[in-house]
């Protein structure tokens, strides 16, 4: 049997990836957008009356603490992807994982669970009572579920947020295709809410369809074969991205 026969997945070889030993100036900048996001809905009520209502001043003055607080922490190269080097080259390496990257992860982590177990509950109350109690549900159960998983993060029980980097040729891809199962089922959720009538049936379809995206995403990434969720088999050096 070969080397490869070993995997059942496709997988990347730690000594086959280019090490790169520098973050071009547009890599970092590409960046900086998606902590600015991460951060900015991570007060889901906010959030909620965003899509409800539109911008206003408490969202202005909020995306401009986020961007000034994101933007120190970029020039000083404490935001993932925006460091002026990477950190991670070599996926066996047992190396302290920096606090920076335990907290941006672990609130990229509350973004994608809490906002998609909002909008389920929100759908199976809907089908269940026939009314949309979505901006209840936001309001009373958004921050104790996101609080649970940043004490999660805290403790060091997320994937990228554990005290070690050791893990990471692996744990990458679970927060990769956590990602993009999110970021295809939330807006095709989003216009199904326009598209779709808002009753039982339609509900109901809905939310078929919103876990149907998921389920379908999340065996693509189990099965390596989005970008970034291939594992990283140990071995020689190698960047994180």
């Amino acid at each position: 049997m070969n080397e490869s026969q070993e995997y059942a997945i496709p997988v990347e070889y730690a000594s086959q990836r280019k090490i790169r030993t520098r973050n071009k100036l547009y890599y970092r900048f590409n960046h900086w957008p998606i902590w600015i996001f991460v951060f900015f809905i991570a007060p889901g009520p906010l959030t909620f009356d965003l899509f409800e209502h539109g911008f206003d001043g408490r969202m202005a003055a909020w995306l401009g603490a986020v961007l000034l607080g994101t933007g120190i922490a970029g020039l000083r190269g404490k935001l993932p992807g925006v460091e002026p080097a990477p950190y991670i080259i070599r996926f066996t390496e047992d190396r302290p994982n920096p606090l920076y990257r335990r907290v941006c992860y672990t609130f990229a982590w509350s973004a994608a669970i809490t906002f998609a177990l909002m909008n389920i509950a929100g759908l199976v109350v809907a089908i269940a009572t026939g009314h949309w109690y979505l901006k209840q549900i936001y309001r009373h159960a958004y921050f104790p579920i996101a609080v649970t998983v940043w004490l999660l993060g805290l403790f060091g029980r997320l994937p990228r947020v554990m005290a070690s980097t050791k893990g990471e040729g692996h744990e990458r891809r679970y927060f990769y295709g956590t990602v993009w199962a999110m970021c295809i089922a939330q807006p095709a959720l989003w216009l199904m809410w326009y598209v779709l009538p808002q009753t039982r049936t339609g509900d109901s379809l809905k939310l078929v369809i919103f876990l149907g995206i998921l389920a379908f995403v999340g065996n693509l990434a189990r099965l390596g074969r989005l970008p970034r969720t291939r594992p990283i088999v140990p071995g020689e050096l190698a960047v994180s991205d």
